[in-house]
Order: structure tokens, then sequence, then C-alpha cells
């Protein structure tokens, strides 16, 4: 059985919906803490830039989904999201294997992001709320409003790290990104250990920028 079998259709609209929310118009103003606030700041700032990539004229497919993908890194802790998604079998990796987990994971996530963030227009978000977590953390509640479309429910939990805000889980509908990656890893990590789950998380990723998928 493929290890991205388990959940598949239910991760692979969760990424697409987290990425693709950053296409969205900039929400309504809306009043919160001074925390929430700058957290909800850059949430905005990524909505600025993804949209000034795409409205850039003249900007070619490859340059396009390069820039994407400079975005997508600038703003996910994703050496955090890495250690939620193992949690404690991230003991179980070599110092080596855990930087080439982080390098592999990032990878995965930005061609992700700079594969099929085009694919969202003519949406609305609206930012419905925010409330405080553990460690200071910050989630941020927004909704997707499509055309023909029933309501989405995002939450985008964000972390201060060192004065920069970034995102560290999204939930869809309830469901965190960080859960399903972590169900996939589970399986592979048992039968086969870090080397094999290396090895699969590449080939995912090579597959998905070979496609253009």
């Amino acid at each position: 059985m493929d290890w991205m079998v388990v959940t598949r259709i239910r991760v692979r609209r969760s990424i697409e919906l987290v990425l693709g929310v950053f296409l969205l118009a900039a929400a309504p103003a809306w009043t919160s803490a001074v925390e929430p606030t700058n957290a909800r700041a850059v949430m905005e700032e990524t909505v600025g830039d993804v949209l000034a990539v795409l409205r850039a004229p003249g900007l070619g497919t490859p340059e396009r989904r390069t820039r994407l993908e400079a975005i997508a890194r600038d703003r996910f802790d994703f050496e955090t999201m890495s250690k939620l998604v193992l949690r404690r079998s991230w003991k179980k990796f070599s110092a080596e294997q855990r930087v080439e987990f982080v390098a592999a994971f990032t990878d995965h996530l930005a061609a992700s992001y700079g594969s099929r963030v085009e694919r969202y227009n003519e949406q609305d978000v609206e930012v419905t709320g925010d409330r405080s977590e553990p460690r200071g953390d910050v989630t941020v509640h927004t909704r997707i409003l499509a055309a023909g479309a029933d309501e989405i429910s995002m939450d985008y939990r964000l972390r201060d790290r060192e004065g920069l805000w970034k995102v560290i889980d999204v939930k869809i509908e309830g469901i965190s990104l960080i859960s399903s990656f972590r169900s996939q890893f589970k399986e592979v990590l048992s039968q086969n250990g870090p080397d094999e789950v290396l090895r699969r998380l590449k080939e995912k990723t090579a597959g998905m920028q070979g496609s253009g998928a």
C-alpha cells in the first residue's frame, strides 16, 4: 500500500486549501489585542505578496512558481512543523536526519504551494476572530467564501519566533494539517524507520515537481 493512501484525499484537499487561501482578497478590518493583530498582519501581508506575484505582467510560469515557493518558505515555520509532525519520533532521527527531514518536508510543502496556488481566484476570505493559545500562540479564524460553494472554515495557528509570526499549523473544517501528515508518517516509521520516510518523502516531492501537479 502506498504510504500516501491513508487519508490521502483529506490531506490533498487540506494542502490545496491551506496554500490556496493566500490568494484570497484581504479580509476586512477587525478589532483584537496587540498580539493577534500582529499575527493577522502577517496573513494580510502574505496575501498581498502572492497577489503581486500573480498579477506581475510578463512573468513566466517558472519564475512565478519560484517566487511563490519563496513566499511559502518565508511564512511557514517548517522546522517547528516538522517537529510537530514527528512528535516523539523526532528522537528516532539522528541530527543529520533531522536536518534532512526539515529540508525534505519544506521542499514538499513549498512545491505544493508553487504548483497549486495559481488555481485559486475569485474567492473571498473573512476573518471571524482570534484565540490565544498555550505557548503564546495565536489562532486566527477565517472562513472562505466562494460563489456556488459551501463556506469553509480555516484556522491558522501562528507562533512568534523571535519577533516574527510564523504559521505552524492550519485546520480546515477542524482537520489539522499537522495531524494528517503525522498519521501518514506513523506507519512508515514503525515499520521501516527514518531512512524510508526520507526516501518516500523525497520521491513524492520529485514526482510532484516532475508532473507539475
